[in-house]
């Protein structure tokens, strides 16, 4: 059988706080201030293409995943929910390797703006990195699409925050100089930046154990650096905040 090639277009892209696919959280709604906006791109900013679409408090967004290094797909793969050492299926999870690199995200959608002939969706919590392409969005139905006695396997349950973090004086004095988080609605940089590091955002095969690794995560054109504890290897200490990637944001 001969199967018919598609070609798909991207309708908008994402502005989103995660600069780097390190520091997405791995479900949208783990870190609340996380928040997004997706921008349409013409002809799809046609205010016909969303009229109605403020009746809906809920979004699905199908995109693509664009920050991932091309190779060849694998029938199982590793959930780090597992820990990263039991396999299981590609198609029983949501990793980013597959056949056809394509994410659905659930996402609430807080409002519309319209600037300088440009149409804005203002999101909540968003699971996607800065720059994800869009390629289409639905509307969430919650009698069709809500199913509060689904059974979800090896993700039943929202995972627990995994590290306690602490701020250093240096980092605290900095966040107060930080303006871009602001752009993206986040009311408390400090509240954004520990939920996004207690989750862990680490390989599995490095957690639970003594490192002096210092590790950088980009947030918001933020180089956020930061290690474990060396007495308490479930305590995370934010070093310093740099405004390394000079990104200025304007929406």
């Amino acid at each position: 059988m001969i199967l018919p090639q598609l070609t798909l277009f991207t309708i908008g892209i994402i502005h989103s706080p995660y600069d780097e696919k390190f520091s997405v959280p791995r479900q949208a709604n783990l870190v609340q201030e996380g928040k997004g906006i997706l921008e349409l791109l013409p002809p799809y900013n046609s205010l016909d293409a969303i009229r109605g679409i403020e009746q809906f408090s809920h979004l699905w967004l199908i995109f693509q995943f664009h920050q991932i290094p091309e190779r060849e797909w694998h029938a199982t793969v590793r959930p780090p929910r597992l820990g990263g050492n039991e396999r299981i299926g590609v198609f029983a999870s949501r990793a980013t390797h597959r056949p056809n690199p394509i994410g659905l995200s659930k996402v609430r959608l807080e409002g519309v703006e319209i600037s300088s002939g440009k149409v804005f969706l203002k999101l909540g919590s968003v699971d996607l990195v800065n720059g994800t392409p869009i390629l289409d969005i639905k509307p969430y139905i919650a009698y069709a699409d809500s199913e509060p006695d689904a059974d979800s396997g090896f993700a039943q349950t929202k995972p627990q925050a995994k590290l306690e973090v602490e701020f250093s004086e240096r980092a605290l004095q900095a966040v107060g100089f930080c303006r871009n988080f602001a752009k993206f609605g986040i009311e408390q940089p400090l509240t954004f930046i520990r939920n996004v590091i207690e989750q862990d955002p680490r390989p599995a095969y490095q957690q639970g154990k003594i490192s002096e690794r210092i590790y950088g995560m980009h947030l918001a054109g933020y180089n956020i650096r930061w290690t474990i504890c060396t007495q308490n290897v479930n305590k995370a200490i934010v070093l310093e905040i740099e405004n390394e990637l000079n990104r200025e944001i304007s929406l």
